[in-house]
């Protein structure tokens, strides 16, 4: 491939980062040529998560502690975090009772026991009521899908990689690294 040449198959090149992992710069490239993602194309229903790897502090916290996704239902009602008990239930968890200040401050083995208690912990973390809303907008030049938490300050903002992945970046006031996700939609 030429340099500044448009890559055509978005879904091999994310399928590399993921494997080998990237630095940030690399991440922001592929991100800032992908496409946009538009709300009305992602409010269909859930989305498993999966984290890119450019050694972000928080690399592993949110899958070694059982997070699943996301549930977009429509433009109002989302679902920030899903996480999945060790019965396979999956289940929406209210953002606000996730310690996010202690990502990347403890080791990720320190998790495991965490996820191994999703299910007794379900009645303390979960939510029925949406903790989030999509809503398009400007981002690194391009208007796009994003994923505005109710009660935090964080923006997800996602661009498109096919129109069953999206390449996400979590923009929270106080990180001072962007930390990037995956998603694919559930079908």
């Amino acid at each position: 491939m030429v340099a500044g040449e448009p890559r055509t198959d978005n879904g091999q090149h994310l399928r590399e980062l993921l494997a080998q992992g990237c630095t940030p710069e690399q991440a922001w490239e592929f991100y800032d040529a992908l496409p946009p993602a538009r709300v009305e194309d992602i409010t269909t229903g859930r989305w498993r998560g999966d984290e890119l790897d450019t050694g972000h502090p928080w690399k592993g916290v949110l899958v070694e502690s059982g997070w699943y996704g996301k549930q977009f239902d429509d433009a109002d009602s989302v679902q920030p975090l899903l996480f999945e008990g060790p019965d396979g239930r999956v289940f929406p968890v209210d953002p606000r009772r996730v310690p996010l200040f202690l990502a990347g401050k403890v080791p990720v083995s320190a998790l495991r026991p965490v996820r191994r208690s999703l299910g007794a912990l379900r009645p303390l973390l979960a939510t029925r009521t949406p903790r989030a809303r999509l809503r398009n907008l400007e981002f690194r030049g391009k208007s796009s899908a994003a994923m505005i938490y109710d009660h935090l300050p964080i923006i997800d903002i996602f661009r498109a990689v096919d129109a069953d992945t999206l390449l996400g970046v979590m923009d929270m006031r106080g990180l001072p690294d962007p930390y990037f996700f995956v998603l694919y939609r559930d079908r």
